[in-house]
């Protein structure tokens, strides 16, 4: 286990020293810097430092392979990219000694993360640069919704290449907080960083809050939290109601969002009094359901608007005026309660982080000797979904090539780790609708998957 305590004070040095490595390396307002490395205070420092001076960090997973890390590069084209904790490390410390002068003190834009979704493609979540007063809006948002304070320490359990993580550690680091990073998720880790430092702030995907209390050796003493943030994927009700009993009165919150913006905040009180809801619209924000299909959409302040980069058309598509979709599914009640009926079925979310489907099935059905394949995802109690496929092999003798250690050895050439099948089935058919598309929503009951 690693674990980093780093102060504001100290963060705001090494943030003025990546700002001034970026100046140095020629990077101008709406450059990109890209980074691809495991949790490490510098990350946040180039990160943030490159906010206050209108360049955009874009948080890149540093498990996918290096074809796949290369189709981001190529789409955002970066002025820096930042291979690896070590390259990251060595860029701050290449002004060690000069400090950029003229950092802003909100970051000027919201950081860049790509998400697949429809397309199998990945495609980046963008903002542009909002400058200083957008850029206030944003931050006042944040620090208004969780109380963030100089007496705060944010301990950060999730990869910081997720949108949620890096924007509590910011934020906590902007009120003039302390953040405690892991290096890597486990409840060993986890339950000895609590007993260390007495975190007042975290946020936790389900899966992370299902091995901390399920551990062995028992939980830790929860008592120093104010703030316990869950979001990523469904909570289970058994767990919720676990977590409700092991953190302080009223400390547990829930949020709904996306990549492309948060939806809705959710209290203990919202919880206990409107069971299986996800909350109501966070501040400045306005929910509404669309009566024809039940997708969620939702309408935002200027500074929350963002695009698909480089994709005018699928802009379009996540849009009406200003409100946008990511086209889950869900209803309201007559209290403004948002209840979620189902996510999109072209996302899977296992373990808290996001895999698309279509992604997935195209990397396989390169292999030769297969006719088709199906992705999604099944309910697991350890990670909320895990990763199934679903593969028709060509008939003939070519396509009895086509075995389950055939596909792993090849999906282990073509896809990162986290995004790999944990259940590979060959199957004579892929059930289809009257129309020809997959349903993937229904397709483990439809192949008697559990």
């Amino acid at each position: 286990m690693v674990q980093f305590r780093v102060s504001a004070a100290h963060s705001e040095r090494r943030q003025r020293q990546a700002a001034a490595a970026l100046e140095r390396a020629g990077a101008v307002p709406g450059d990109r810097v890209a980074i691809a490395a495991s949790n490490h205070p510098d990350v946040i420092a180039v990160a943030l430092g490159g906010l206050r001076a209108g360049v955009i960090p874009v948080m890149v997973n540093e498990a996918l392979l290096a074809h796949e890390r290369q189709v981001i590069l190529d789409d955002c084209r970066p002025v820096v990219s930042l291979i690896g904790l070590s390259e990251v490390v060595a860029f701050v410390d290449s002004t060690i000694d000069q400090l950029a002068p003229d950092l802003g003190p909100t970051p000027l834009a919201r950081p860049m993360h790509y998400t697949s979704g429809t397309t199998g493609r990945p495609k980046g979540v963008w903002s542009g640069v909002l400058g200083e007063a957008g850029g206030a809006q944003l931050l006042a948002e944040e620090t208004e919704m969780w109380g963030f304070s100089e007496e705060d320490v944010n301990l950060v359990c999730s990869p910081l290449y997720h949108s949620a993580p890096l924007r509590f550690a910011m934020s906590t680091l902007a009120a003039g907080g302390d953040v405690v990073v892991l290096d890597k998720f486990s409840p060993e880790s986890a339950s000895l960083a609590i007993a260390e430092h007495q975190p007042t702030v975290a946020f936790m995907a389900p899966a992370h809050l299902q091995r901390l209390l399920s551990n062995p050796a028992g939980p830790p003493d929860f008592g120093s939290f104010r703030l316990l943030a869950h979001a990523g994927a469904p909570c289970p009700a058994p767990l919720k109601e676990q977590v409700l009993d092991c953190f302080p009165p009223g400390s547990v919150w829930e949020f709904y969002g996306a990549t492309e913006g948060q939806f809705t905040a959710c209290s203990t009180a919202d919880f206990l009094s409107h069971r299986g809801s996800v909350g109501k619209a966070r501040p400045r924000r306005q929910l509404r359901v669309d009566p024809d299909n039940g997708e969620i959409w939702c309408t935002v302040p200027p500074y929350a608007r963002f695009e698909y980069f480089g994709d005018a058309t699928k802009t379009a598509a996540a849009w009406r005026a200003d409100e946008f979709t990511v086209f889950d599914l869900g209803r309201l009640d007559g209290e403004g309660y948002l209840y979620l009926d189902g996510r999109r079925d072209d996302l899977i979310i296992s373990g808290g982080v996001n895999v698309y489907p279509l992604e997935l099935e195209i990397a396989i059905a390169a292999l030769a000797g297969v006719q088709e394949a199906a992705v999604f995802g099944v309910d697991d109690e350890h990670w909320g979904q895990r990763v199934c496929a679903a593969v028709v092999a060509v008939p003939g003798v070519e396509g009895a090539q086509v075995t389950v250690s055939a596909l792993r050895a090849h999906i282990e050439l073509v896809l990162a780790p986290y995004k790999r099948p944990k259940d590979i089935m060959m199957v004579a058919e892929i059930p289809h609708t009257p129309t020809g598309k997959v349903r993937r929503s229904t397709l483990a009951a439809d192949l008697g998957v559990s």
